[in-house]
């Protein structure tokens, strides 16, 4: 739920606005309409609805619509006041003809380019004319696609796919080219995030981690950030607090500080004894039967990343510049110059009292919206004017 990074005596906790519940299904997405106090769903019943906050304070459904099949994700542009939803058919209402063979997972459309962008479980990437429906370009992908963002001034897509890596796609009208892969996920990416003005791009992944990819820097920088107990459902970026905002299917929430100095995790180092004492590991016959020792399962220190034995690594701590916001396991010597100042936390923890499948941060507002599988869409904000936006 939406509440403070840097905690002050007079601070409240953050307050739920609204539920929202009247759904047969559960909600796919669901997005706040900026300055008139309302929502837009699209659910797996086929429906779309568009609420508004009555006097009461209550949400209530205003337009109702139904769809031919069931809706699996939105895209809501402000300005314009256009909605473009993909349906688990492959098609997206917009347009004039069905684009994908597969269900529909991402729908994104940029007002500049005048495109709209959308990524299918059939692996195809593809970007249309939002005014004509011609299909511009299509990218074949490893996997099926879970998560894409697109960068206006570079032109710059970015695609998650359920393989785990990230790829960076170079686009033009009719054509694309492949700029470079990333690969840091052990699980499927469920989720990206950009930042324009840092240039850095967030993802997320069912392996419960989160990575910060350093675009702008070019310094190949990659900063892990451990603060979850479970798959990664959303990223945003608050950009005027400099603050990323994560939830988990387990309805978990954590508003990270991202505007302090934060350290890369180590490479874990490859050895066939423990590199403080020296005992052999396991599988490092010859030293066993020469010291006569039996041989020891290998961990590694998260601070350093040197190949430890239990006995050498029995401490834990925090590092929370390295992204680690719960107890990991280092190394003795490691641990005793870990300072309390050191493990101070970078992030706050919240609990949305629900099992996410999605979330949106609308920043003009400060409202968080996260809508679950309880078929429960909940509008969270601070309770005074220091929290409205997250900060």
């Amino acid at each position: 739920m939406a509440a403070e990074i840097q905690p002050q005596p007079q601070a409240r906790k953050p307050c739920l606005l609204s539920k929202i519940e009247a759904f047969q299904d559960v909600v796919s997405t669901a997005v706040i309409i900026p300055k008139e106090d309302g929502v837009i769903s699209v659910s797996e019943d086929r429906t779309i609805r568009v609420w508004l906050k009555r006097d009461s304070g209550q949400y209530w459904p205003s337009v109702h619509h139904t769809m031919s099949s069931p809706s699996s994700c939105m895209s809501f542009n402000p300005e314009t006041r256009r909605l473009s939803v993909g349906m688990d058919t492959g098609s997206i209402c917009v347009s004039p003809t069905s684009t994908h063979q597969g269900r529909v997972t991402v729908v994104l459309f940029v007002l500049e380019m005048e495109w709209l962008l959308s990524t299918s479980q059939d692996k195809n990437f593809t970007w249309h004319c939002s005014e004509s429906g011609q299909q511009l370009g299509t990218y074949r992908t490893a996997a099926w696609v879970s998560g894409l963002q697109f960068d206006v001034e570079t032109r710059h897509a970015f695609v998650g796919d359920q393989s785990g890596q990230v790829t960076i796609l170079k686009l033009e009208q009719d054509n694309c080219s492949l700029v470079t892969t990333f690969k840091g996920h052990t699980g499927n990416v469920t989720a990206l995030c950009w930042d324009p003005v840092q240039r850095v791009l967030f993802s997320g992944s069912s392996d419960h981690s989160i990575i910060m990819w350093d675009i702008g820097g070019r310094k190949g920088t990659a900063i892990e950030l451990q603060g979850h107990n479970d798959r990664i459902q959303g990223l945003c970026y608050a950009s005027h607090t400099r603050q990323l905002i994560s939830c988990s299917s387990d309805g978990g929430i954590v508003i990270w500080n991202m505007d302090v100095t934060r350290q890369e995790t180590p490479e874990w180092l490859d050895s066939d004894s423990c590199q403080k004492c020296e005992q052999p590991f396991f599988w490092n016959f010859k030293q066993m039967w020469d010291s006569k020792k039996i041989g020891l399962r290998q961990h590694h220190c998260r601070k350093c990343g040197q190949a430890v034995c239990g006995k050498c690594s029995s401490k834990r701590s925090t590092i929370p510049l390295m992204g680690f916001e719960f107890e990991v396991r280092v190394c003795d010597s490691c641990h005793e110059s870990i300072t309390d100042e050191d493990r101070a936390p970078t992030a706050t923890f919240h609990d949305s009292k629900h099992s996410i499948v999605y979330m949106h941060y609308e920043p003009t507002t400060g409202n968080l919206l996260t809508s679950g599988t309880d078929k429960v869409i909940k509008v969270c904000m601070g309770t005074n004017s220091v929290f409205m936006r997250l900060g």
